[in-house]
């Protein structure tokens, strides 16, 4: 490097100031280390920077050429710092999360939020995936975090579990099944159920609950995602029976919900790749999912 970053401020300020003592002033230091600092970047450079004509100091050819450039170059040092203090301290930057849509409709939302409150400098991507999906993303540090439902199998990811939440019933308006605190595979024998896809999580546990009550399960409506299933609830067309997560949505909208009995919990899961220490905001955001 020909000049330094102290040697590129103490430049300017004498090419704006016009002399040693204005610059020594404005930097917070003593005059003969502006002399001498100057004298040392001429010496590297090649050529005079300044000539003295009577108490001030007059810009070379070379000097004013040079000026827009080191202006440029110290704004640019200065935008460096300035974001690598943000970074540091959360006011900036980019938090990449992987989710399954039960869990982005459910507690993800909420922690968004806070998060958001305390960062709001920070933007978020947030993708919806399987849960085979979000373990892939997380391992090819393509996100940063990564929340699952069930067992995730995988040794390169660090798992940690969250909170749990338990089957639950969507009711459609007006149901008569409403004036009951809970509802069991008894109940529901005979009622159009809405549930998601054999292969979700939330399906193979009902199943069992049923078989377990010895009550055969008859889907009316299977639903690709959660959300779908609330929606055809909503609307009517049947009982709708998912895990808690997937009803947080529809509660925070003042669905009727009943739980399910006896209680069939499921985990929800954050991942993250274990040979990676977690950033500075996943680090920040952690705590929010666990509130």
């Amino acid at each position: 490097m020909i000049l330094t970053p102290r040697e590129m401020d103490l430049f300017r300020h004498v090419m704006e100031l016009g002399t040693v003592t204005a610059a020594a002033e404005a930097a917070h230091v003593r005059q003969p280390a502006v002399s001498k600092t100057l004298q040392q970047a001429e010496e590297r450079l090649g050529f005079r920077l300044f000539q003295r004509q009577r108490k001030r100091l007059v810009p070379t050819t070379e000097a004013q050429a040079m000026y827009p450039e080191v202006v440029g170059a110290l704004a640019a040092i200065d935008l460096v710092q300035r974001l690598g203090r943000d970074l540091r301290e959360g006011r900036t930057g980019l938090l990449t999360l992987a989710t399954t849509p039960t869990l982005a409709h459910g507690m993800v939302p909420a922690a968004i939020r806070r998060f958001r409150e305390a960062h709001p400098g920070v933007s978020v991507s947030l993708r919806a995936g399987t849960a085979t999906e979000v373990i892939r993303l997380v391992v090819d540090h393509r996100v940063d975090l990564g929340l699952v439902m069930g067992p995730v199998g995988d040794s390169r990811v660090l798992v940690r579990d969250l909170r749990r939440a338990e089957l639950g019933c969507l009711l459609p308006p007006g149901h008569p099944l409403a004036a009951r605190e809970a509802l069991t595979a008894v109940d529901l024998a005979g009622e159009a159920l809405i549930s998601v896809a054999p292969h979700q999580p939330g399906r193979m546990l009902l199943q069992r609950a049923f078989e377990e009550a010895g009550v055969p399960l008859s889907v009316a409506v299977e639903a690709s995602r959660s959300s779908i299933a609330c929606a055809l609830a909503q609307a009517g067309v049947g009982i709708a029976v998912l895990d808690g997560f997937a009803l947080m949505g529809a509660q925070r909208q003042g669905m009727q919900t009943r739980p399910f009995h006896p209680a069939v919990p499921m985990q929800a899961r954050l991942l993250q790749f274990r040979r990676r220490a977690p950033s500075q905001l996943a680090q920040s955001f952690m705590p929010m999912l666990a509130e």
